[in-house]
C-alpha cells in the first residue's frame, strides 16, 4: 500500500464513514471539511433507514442497494459503537405509512401492491389495526401499510459516533478548512486550499453533497450533477403521556421519534437552490401534515426549525466510484438516502479504492453512467 494518504473532501455520514472504514484497514486518510465534521446536511436528517417505504415504482436498482445497505446496519452499528465507545440509538421498531382520506387510500393502495408483487415484508393494516400498533395515531385514519423491516437512527449521534471513531482509527481530520479545487492526476492527485496550500494523495474522494459541482477543477463531461434540494424541518420534543414509537409517514409529512424525546418532522422539497430559509408557509404545511395524523402534536413544544439542502443527482442516485478525471472519486449524489445507504457506500467506496474491486451491487451506480450526456446546469 502506498504510503500517500486517501483525500477525502467533506465531512458529513458518507466521508466520515468511508475515512474510519478507510482507516480501520490499515489505510493512511485525511479528510477536509470546510466547516464543523457532521454538522451539515447530514446532521439535519431525520435518520430513516426506510427502503421498504421508500420504494420507487421505478427504482429497484437503488432499493436493492438500500436493503443491501439496511441488513449491513446492525454489524455497522455494532463496530462503531465499538470503536468509538458510545451509543447511536438504533431502532428496529419499524415504519407505518398511513392514508387519512380516500384518495390518500387508493395511493397507498397502489404502492402496497407494488410492494408486495415485489416480495416486500409489509402488511395492510386498517385505520383500527394501525392504532393498535401505534395509539397515538389519528382515530379516523383510512388504512396504513406497516414495514417492520424499516428501521431507524439518531443521525446525529451517528455522526458524533463517526468522528470519534475515525480519529480513533489513525484518521487525520481538519476542519474549518475551505478546497477550491481538486487537481486531478492519474499518479499524484490532490486538492488545493483556498489559502493555497495543496495536499496530494493517492486518491482523492469527493464527498462533499451539493457542493460536490462547486468545487474548481472538474472537466466539463465529469462535473458530477448534484444539484441541492431544500428540505424544511422542524423538532418537537415528546413529554407527558405522548410518546410516539414508531415512524409514521403520511401523505404530506413523516414523524420520527428519537430515545431522548426527540421528534422529528419533515419535510418539504423545494427546488430554491442554496437557499435555507424557514419560511412560515413550509412550517404550516409540516404542521398540518403531521397533525392529520397524529393529532397529540398539537400541543408539544417546537424547539427547532431548520432547512437542509439534499444532494440529488439528475436520477436520484448516488455517484459511487470513479469520476472520470483521473485519480479522483465520487461519493455523492445521495438525495434523501445519505443516512441510510452509508454502510454500504463507506464499504463497497473502500473495497473499490483498497481492492480495486467494484460489486455487481454498486455497478449501477458508477458516475460513468452520467457521461452519455454532457451535463447541465440543474
Amino acid at each position: 500500500m502506498s504510503d500517500a494518504p486517501y483525500l477525502i473532501v467533506g465531512g458529513g455520514t458518507i466521508g466520515l464513514s468511508l475515512g474510519w472504514t478507510l482507516a480501520r484497514r490499515g489505510a493512511d486518510v485525511t479528510l477536509v471539511e470546510r466547516d464543523r465534521a457532521g454538522r451539515g446536511t447530514s446532521w439535519l436528517a431525520a435518520g430513516m433507514l426506510a427502503p421498504d417505504a421508500e420504494i420507487g415504482f421505478e427504482e429497484l436498482e437503488l432499493y436493492r442497494l438500500s436493503r443491501e445497505s439496511l441488513s449491513r446496519w446492525p454489524d455497522f452499528v455494532r463496530d462503531l459503537e465499538a470503536d468509538a465507545d458510545m451509543a447511536v440509538d438504533y431502532r428496529d421498531d419499524g415504519t407505518l405509512i398511513v392514508a387519512d382520506d380516500p384518495d390518500s387510500e387508493e395511493a397507498l393502495r397502489r404502492l402496497y401492491d407494488f410492494q408486495t408483487e415485489h416480495g416486500l415484508n409489509v402488511t395492510w393494516c386498517s385505520g383500527a389495526e394501525a392504532r393498535e400498533i401505534e395509539p397515538f395515531l389519528a382515530p379516523r385514519l383510512a388504512a396504513a401499510i406497516h414495514a417492520p423491516m424499516d428501521h431507524q437512527v439518531d443521525n446525529r449521534l451517528l455522526l458524533k459516533a463517526l468522528r470519534v471513531a475515525f480519529q480513533n482509527a489513525g484518521g487525520t481530520l481538519h476542519e474549518g478548512t475551505e478546497v477550491e479545487a481538486i487537481l486531478p492526476n492519474e499518479d499524484t492527485p490532490g486538492i488545493r486550499l483556498t489559502n493555497g496550500e495543496i495536499l496530494t494523495g493517492q486518491a482523492v474522494v469527493v464527498a462533499a453533497g451539493v457542493w460536490s459541482r462547486e468545487l474548481d477543477g472538474w472537466t466539463p463531461e465529469h462535473t458530477p450533477s448534484v444539484r441541492p434540494v431544500k428540505g424544511q424541518m422542524l423538532q418537537c420534543t415528546m413529554q407527558g403521556a405522548f410518546e410516539l414509537s414508531h415512524v409514521i409517514r403520511g401523505p404530506d409529512a413523516y414523524l420520527a421519534p428519537k430515545s431522548n424525546g426527540r421528534l422529528v418532522i419533515g419535510a418539504t422539497s423545494e427546488e430554491r437552490g442554496f437557499d435555507t430559509t424557514v419560511t412560515a408557509g413550509g412550517l404550516y404545511d409540516l404542521l398540518e401534515g403531521a397533525w392529520e395524523v397524529v393529532p397529540g402534536i398539537y400541543d408539544l413544544p417546537v424547539d427547532d426549525t431548520w432547512a437542509g439542502l439534499r444532494p440529488a443527482s439528475r436520477d436520484h442516485a448516488p455517484l459511487l466510484g470513479p469520476s472520470g478525471d483521473p485519480g479522483i472519486w465520487c461519493a455523492t449524489g445521495h438525495y434523501r438516502h445519505g443516512i441510510l445507504l452509508t454502510p454500504v457506500t463507506a464499504q463497497e467506496m473502500a473495497r473499490q479504492l483498497l481492492d480495486g474491486e467494484t460489486s455487481d451491487l454498486v455497478a449501477p451506480f458508477l458516475p460513468s453512467r452520467m457521461h452519455a450526456t454532457t451535463p447541465s446546469a440543474p
